[in-house]
């Protein structure tokens, strides 16, 4: 990842408190909806730093051992392999486990060590205990909104790191992140900022998440590509929201509306 330009505007002062999150040794929470450019921060950050950047993609069946590493069978010799927390550990790499609430519990208990003074990691199937490095660091992001109806990130988890909310950026630099991502004119991309502005304050969809930047650079995608917008915009932005006609009928009528 390291020497790789990343696309990213800053909204707030989200670069200065990584930086220095990762220069002082403290862990950094992420929370913000999906979407929102939590993990673009995490890898423009790691490229800013020239730092490698090792990722989990965190479920229900995340377990320690999927974190730490397992023995294989290798040619008939058992081998001990790393699992991405060790090997960042080993590196000194930015460790980013995104969506960290998801985990199971066993998996989220190991990574504690590496969150206070000791910085250090066990492995308790080879017996060895690892020292982190000055220049690794722990990234966890999560989304408190979508958590709170699955599982809730614990308050002694929490407490062990710094933390920064992630919303969804201000309207102009929504629309310059469009035209920076995918070189839509931006009167397009003030019309798919417009309609997301529009669903996302349509509480009595009750959907479960509203519309993403994530999306809007999907829908910019499509369009810049030559489809037509109405077209582009309810394939990127309606059908992934939501299976409900009602909420789709609503969706949509606000896209024709501003096409």
């Amino acid at each position: 990842m390291s020497g790789k330009e990343i696309f990213y505007l800053e909204t707030g002062r989200e670069s200065e408190l990584f930086t220095e999150a990762w220069r002082a040794r403290l862990p950094l929470m992420l929370k913000g909806p999906t979407g929102c450019g939590k993990t673009r921060f995490v890898e423009h950050m790691a490229a800013s730093l020239g730092r490698s950047l090792i990722t989990v993609a965190c479920n229900e069946d995340t377990s320690a051992t999927d974190l730490l590493g397992r023995h294989l069978l290798v040619g008939g010799e058992t081998i001990w392999c790393d699992g991405p927390v060790t090997r960042a550990v080993r590196e000194g790499a930015i460790l980013y486990l995104d969506e960290i609430a998801e985990a199971r519990a066993d998996a989220i208990v190991v990574i504690h060590p590496l969150t206070d003074y000791r910085r250090e990691l066990f492995l308790d199937r080879t017996g060895e205990t690892l020292q982190a490095p000055p220049e690794f660091m722990l990234v966890i992001t999560y989304n408190p909104g979508y958590q709170r109806s699955m599982r809730e990130l614990k308050a002694s988890t929490r407490q062990r790191f710094v933390g920064y909310t992630f919303g969804y950026p201000d309207e102009e630099v929504e629309i310059r992140i469009l035209c920076g991502e995918t070189g839509i004119e931006t009167a397009a991309a003030a019309k798919l900022v417009s309609i997301a502005r529009k669903v996302r304050n349509l509480t009595e969809l009750s959907l479960i998440e509203s519309v993403s930047t994530r999306l809007l650079v999907d829908a910019a995608k499509l369009i810049a590509r030559g489809l037509p917008p109405r077209f582009a915009a309810a394939a990127a932005i309606a059908e992934p929201l939501t299976d409900d006609p009602d909420a789709m009928k609503a969706i949509r009528q606000i896209i024709d509306l501003t096409f």
